[in-house]
């Protein structure tokens, strides 16, 4: 007798075969609740108010296409041609209340953010300044996306009042092998986007899309202004941190003038680096202690020669750390310290106690780099076209924003830290079976999901959204 070859005793004994009748189930059960949270908002009138395309693809209104871009994001597609998956799933377009578009359609009205007129004008005023990076203007288009923006942080005000804002802002580099891609200062080809998060609210404030050979702190002054400009009423106080960046005289001078606390890592500058090294020993504070490294930290006398600074203005405090390797143990060029320094204009901290808020940013406006590139979609454009990617960019910022509400305020609080790889997992990738019955819909989930959340009390929660 023939031995049965061992590779098929790995395969299940299953058979696959094509449906030959209809069956009304969608494994995308939990999408609605992103479609309701849209609506209860009042983003679709937002929307359709403020973003208007110049042409409306297959009857599509700007609400509805936005609103299929969220779910897209959220199911987890990546691309323009995932947009036919949720198109076959005919439950699912039928709970929404609206065809999904095809690719093609949705490409078609992002190109409709893409103004090349203002490209041409941003590179030609860069280059009579003898600049070769530029960002050019947003179209009106975007600035409709940034009302949208607005009306979901105003929202999370009105469910949570709060009267403080620490502002992390930000830039990260998307790798990007497009031909329109300029190369980065880390010697790749992509775009380097700034966000402004507010720590807090776990909201994005404000966000503008550049390309990669653009500097970190270009304009970062007018980015900071922007987002300020989109914190709801009800904000007292304003806090700033940020990476070296936003070592400049605009932003830190901005911030002083508005007494705005900030906090920016410094650039270590040889005079920097000089009066660092002259702190006495006894001046020296532990800081922490690591495995392998001892941090410290220490008050430094330094006034930088800022142009046009007033000769009245108060001086910043530098606050020096030192990294000290244990004995045995030495950095990779064979040096037994590091010297970092932080710029801040509050004094009531302790120096440990401004490192540790300081450091606070790696928390926050990193883990959302992290989540628009690596768990939404912002990490993979769509296209060469400037002004799209900036829309897709603005769009999965939108989503996060919509997650962020959903997560504090409507699911339960087990998953108000969770992120949209978890949710899509327990909350958005729910089977359920869609029945009419008395001119209603019924959705049957899943009986595994039905007892792990209330789906009743998930609905309540986003109703609560709506206006009275």
């Amino acid at each position: 007798m023939k031995k049965e070859p061992k590779a098929l005793k790995k395969i299940l004994p299953i058979d696959i075969q094509e449906m030959k009748t209809e069956v009304r189930v969608t494994p995308h059960g939990g999408l609605f609740t992103i479609a309701e949270m849209f609506r209860a908002l009042g983003l679709d009138e937002i929307v359709d108010r403020s973003v208007r395309t110049k042409t409306r693809m297959r009857g599509f209104s700007d609400a509805q296409m936005v609103e299929s871009y969220l779910a897209l994001f959220i199911a987890g597609g990546e691309c323009l041609d995932d947009f036919e998956v949720l198109r076959q799933d005919r439950i699912l377009r039928e709970v929404m209340g609206h065809d999904l578009p095809s690719a093609s359609c949705a490409r078609e009205w992002l190109y409709e953010f893409h103004d090349e007129g203002k490209i041409k004008a941003a590179a030609k005023s860069a280059k009579q300044l003898g600049f070769e990076s530029f960002v050019p203007e947003e179209t009106d288009l975007l600035k409709g996306l940034v009302r949208v923006q607005k009306a979901m942080l105003d929202a999370g005000q009105k469910k949570e009042k709060a009267a403080e804002a620490t502002l992390d802002i930000d830039a990260t580099i998307e790798e990007s092998h497009k031909e329109e891609a300029r190369m980065t200062y880390e010697g790749v080809r992509g775009y380097q986007p700034v966000a402004v998060i507010w720590a807090e609210k776990d909201l994005i404030v404000g966000d503008e899309f550049r390309d990669g050979n653009v500097p970190a702190q270009k304009d970062l002054k007018r980015v900071l202004e922007e987002a300020i400009s989109n914190l709801p009423d009800g904000v007292e106080t304003i806090r700033v941190r940020s990476d070296s960046a936003a070592y400049n005289h605009d932003v830190m001078e901005y911030c002083r003038n508005n007494k705005h606390g900030f906090a920016i890592s410094a650039d270590m500058s040889p005079e920097l680096r000089a009066e660092i090294q002259r702190v006495p020993e006894r001046d020296w504070v532990e800081w922490k202690e690591e495995d392998d490294a001892v941090r410290q930290w220490a008050e430094v006398p330094y006034v930088p020669s800022w142009p046009y600074e007033r000769k009245d203005a108060q001086p910043d405090r530098y606050v020096a750390i030192r990294v000290l390797k244990k004995q045995g143990s030495l950095f990779a060029d064979g040096a037994d310290r590091r010297h970092y320094a932080v710029v801040t204009n509050r004094w009531e901290m302790s120096g440990s106690d401004l490192l540790e808020w300081h450091r606070g940013k790696a928390g926050t406006i990193e883990a959302v780099h992290d989540v628009l590139k690596n768990e939404l979609a912002a990490g993979v454009l769509p296209c060469g076209r400037f002004g799209a990617n900036a829309a897709w960019y603005r769009l999965n910022a939108l989503t996060y924003n919509l997650l962020s509400l959903m997560r504090r305020h409507v699911f339960p609080e087990s998953l108000r830290k969770a992120r949209p790889k978890r949710l899509r997992f327990l909350i958005f990738s729910v089977g359920a079976e869609l029945v009419h019955h008395a001119r209603k819909l019924i959705f049957r989930l899943c009986q595994a999901y039905q007892k792990l959340f209330r789906w009743t009390e998930i609905r309540k929660n986003i109703l609560s959204f709506a206006p009275i």
